[in-house]
């Protein structure tokens, strides 16, 4: 995207339970910060210049297999700047990130487990509670370390997880208890998906978007409904107050571009069903009916190239208004997968 535009708008779920995020949000009861330092960094300006090294430590993780002590002292050298990765930045991204770092290491747990842990995940920790536990200005402050090229926002700013019905019966709280990634695969189809205030709760919770995410939906030139774990990456964004009347409000093109490859999370589901069931996440949460096509307006796919179950229904999705766009999205390099700069160009096309 930072070839083609330096406005692009990402709004990112911050209810990852697992991996770095998860010690973080169990020490500091946060939002997950490591897509949105993902995110982020996939954004950094392409360009040579400082922010190149500052990407770099932001990227690097702890090694796995360290002892206790010998992560303490690492950490100790990246808060003074006696790390090479530190002492190469400039003065005033040293001063930030050493700043940053020691805020982080000044409110630890003393049995905080640095095995494997993410330096921009710990950036994004220290500058959050430097900012008064408010995540807009440590992503604001971020952004501006890597020169990143667009705008990134969770969704909402708090911590909540995710919990899923399954269609055995069955319910998980946490996201990477959904997803698969770090637990076995779920063996039942996904029913429902919603928001808890906590890993040890089912009882749902209903928090709203801030007015200006909701702004930023409502004025947006193209919405996007991306490729990714259809529940935990996709569906997510879409379950907190106003996202649905927001998106409805907003007079542009609203895509879907399903995910090709294999995608635990959508067991049981087809191209056509995924796209029915984004518009019923969406029905469910606005505060007035609409016609589904306020909500989604076109589905893209290859069917050509791309490996999509159900294509016989996706015909289907023109009685509810939504226009299927076939075009070329998998090249011989990114086959199987869709290949990012194909789809940026038809997106854009459709401005």
């Amino acid at each position: 995207l930072v070839h083609f535009t330096h406005t692009s708008i990402h709004l990112i779920t911050p209810f990852d339970s697992g991996g770095s995020s998860a010690g973080l949000r169990t020490a500091f009861h946060m939002p997950a910060v490591g897509d949105l330092r993902n995110r982020l960094l996939a954004l950094a300006d392409p360009a040579p210049g400082n922010h190149r090294a500052m990407c770099r430590l932001a990227a690097y993780r702890f090694p796995q297999n360290a002892d206790t002590t010998a992560l303490y002292r690492a950490l100790g050298a990246l808060c003074s700047g006696e790390d090479t990765r530190v002492a190469r930045l400039d003065a005033p991204l040293r001063e930030v990130t050493c700043r940053s770092l020691s805020m982080f290491r000044e409110a630890m747990p003393p049995a905080f487990d640095l095995r494997g842990a993410s330096i921009g995940n710990l950036l994004l920790t220290g500058s959050w509670l430097r900012h008064d536990r408010q995540l807009d200005p440590a992503l604001r402050e971020f952004t501006g370390l890597i020169e990143a090229r667009g705008i990134v926002r969770p969704v909402l700013d708090g911590d909540y997880q995710l919990a899923a019905e399954l269609e055995d019966g069955s319910t998980l709280t946490g996201q990477h208890h959904i997803t698969g990634k770090e637990v076995d695969t779920i063996a039942s189809p996904v029913k429902r998906v919603w928001l808890t205030a906590d890993e040890t709760s089912l009882d749902p919770v209903f928090p709203r978007v801030d007015t200006t995410t909701a702004a930023l939906i409502a004025g947006a030139d193209l919405i996007c409904y991306p490729p990714g774990s259809f529940y935990t990456s996709v569906l997510a964004n879409l379950l907190p107050g106003g996202v649905a009347d927001a998106i409805s409000e907003a007079r542009c093109p609203k895509v879907y571009l399903p995910a090709m490859g294999h995608d635990p999370e959508a067991l049981g589901l087809d191209v056509f069903s995924c796209a029915t069931r984004l518009v019923r996440v969406l029905e469910q949460g606005l505060r007035h009916a609409t016609h589904p096509s306020r909500l989604l307006t076109h589905v893209m796919t290859d069917t050509r190239r791309g490996d999509y179950p159900g294509l016989e229904q996706l015909g289907s999705l023109e009685r509810l208004g939504i226009q299927l766009v076939d075009v070329s999205l998998v090249s011989e390099a990114s086959r199987p997968l869709i290949d990012g700069k194909r789809a940026i160009r038809h997106l854009l096309s459709m401005f």
